[in-house]
């Protein structure tokens, strides 16, 4: 018997029939609106308005409510295909998804290219420090293939053709990072059910040990401009030299702070650094900061030199990995090379250890300063500002044509 209304009085009896084709078809509106529920489809009805207006609904309890969701008007939308969708959405329900939210979120998703959208503005811009970086593989690699796809029609198989696609292997594992990124957090948000990279397994690659020698040193110094010499003298990563800000820049030292900041990053393991500067970088940092170099741009123009002097391929990070290879050969350590690195090992001697180690940092890059002085400039090993004369061919016309 069906429960009475809130005001007492009787609630009409539940409509139940056998639906077919003809009857949905021939069924006139009553003096109100009206259910008929389908016998062989449990959760499925047919609503009747007043007006003539028929449509399927599908009725079902969710976490102890009762939701519904509107299939479509029966002049679009037949009895068997309505019976069908009302059986995956029962199987929802069932599998503890709520079928009507999950439809509502579909729409709203649309494309791949709306998803990534969003990705970008509602999680990676406050969580990912490198998600310009992933951004520039998403625009290159992703939207013009997947862009205007469903998000949740995109299979293994096609993450799989856009991985044979990308030439340089380890693009293509980037670009598979990044396209993982977004699914992952599609996921999270329940935008889509599934994440369609994995399983996709990614190129074999071996870890670099790329250091340049000084004879390549000696030949690519000139035409190098002040963000990768910079990376060479500092040995700091590409994506924060590239994104310096004079306001850190004090007394001699580079402050990086640890957290996000408008267009700083942060830094890569978000712990506060700080980096001596010998007297050529602060001259350098003068030049890169009134016309500072993206990290793409600088690696496009070190691959140009690469190709030119017929060298062995070469990234910025390769020049970072050569400055911290001086300080060990120079004979500080491997420990100093991991401070200037700002590779936190963590453990107990990081609680307890709070030397600065000021002294010993402005002594290390002054003499990686000396050293690449000695190399670039032949002047021997003890003329730190002679190598100004190397920071004056960031600017000279044959540098300005890259």
């Amino acid at each position: 018997m069906a429960r009475p209304r809130a005001d007492g009085t009787p609630a009409r009896a539940v409509n139940r029939k056998k639906l077919t084709d003809l009857f949905v078809a021939t069924c006139k509106p009553g003096e109100r609106d009206y259910l008929i529920w389908d016998l062989k489809q449990p959760g499925l009805a047919l609503s009747v308005r007043t007006t003539g207006r028929k449509a399927w609904k599908v009725i079902y309890r969710y976490r102890g409510r009762v939701r519904w969701m509107h299939l479509g008007d029966t002049r679009s939308i037949g009895l068997a295909d309505s019976r069908r969708h009302t059986a995956k959405a029962m199987l929802d329900v069932l599998e503890g998804r709520d079928p009507a939210a999950l439809r509502k979120v579909q729409q709203l998703t649309g494309s791949f290219a709306d998803l990534a959208s969003q990705y970008v503005k509602l999680h990676a811009k406050a969580h990912n420090k490198s998600w310009k970086q992933a951004e520039r593989l998403v625009a290159r690699h992703l939207l013009p293939r997947w862009g205007k796809l469903q998000a949740s029609a995109i299979a293994r198989s096609d993450v799989r053709l856009m991985m044979a696609s990308v030439a340089a292997p380890i693009v293509a594992n980037q670009t598979l990072a990044a396209a993982s990124a977004i699914f992952t957090w599609g996921c999270k948000q329940e935008l889509i059910t599934v994440n369609p990279c994995h399983g996709v397994d990614r190129n074999p690659t071996t870890d670099r040990e790329r250091v340049l020698s000084d004879a390549e040193l000696v030949a690519l110094w000139p035409r190098l401009d002040p963000a990768l010499k910079l990376i060479l003298l500092t040995g700091q990563r590409p994506g924060e030299v590239a994104a310096m800000q004079a306001a850190h820049i004090e007394g001699g030292w580079w402050q990086m702070p640890g957290q996000p900041a408008g267009d700083w990053p942060g830094t890569k393991n978000s712990k506060d650094h700080r980096v001596a500067l010998s007297e050529p970088v602060q001259a350098l940092i003068e030049i890169h900061l009134v016309s500072p170099n993206s990290a793409n741009r600088s690696g496009l123009l070190l691959r140009q030199l690469v190709t030119e002097f017929a060298l062995a391929r070469a990234t910025p990070h390769d020049l970072r990995r050569t400055c911290l290879t001086k300080i060990t050969g120079l004979g500080f350590g491997r420990d100093a090379m991991d401070r200037i690195a700002n590779h936190r090992k963590g453990g107990i001697t990081d609680v307890y250890d709070r030397h600065s180690y000021a002294d010993e940092d402005r002594r290390i890059m002054a003499a990686v300063a000396r050293h690449v002085s000695s190399l670039v400039e032949g002047l021997g090993n003890t003329n730190v500002v002679a190598l100004r004369s190397a920071v004056a061919a960031s600017t000279s016309p044959q540098h300005s044509n890259f």
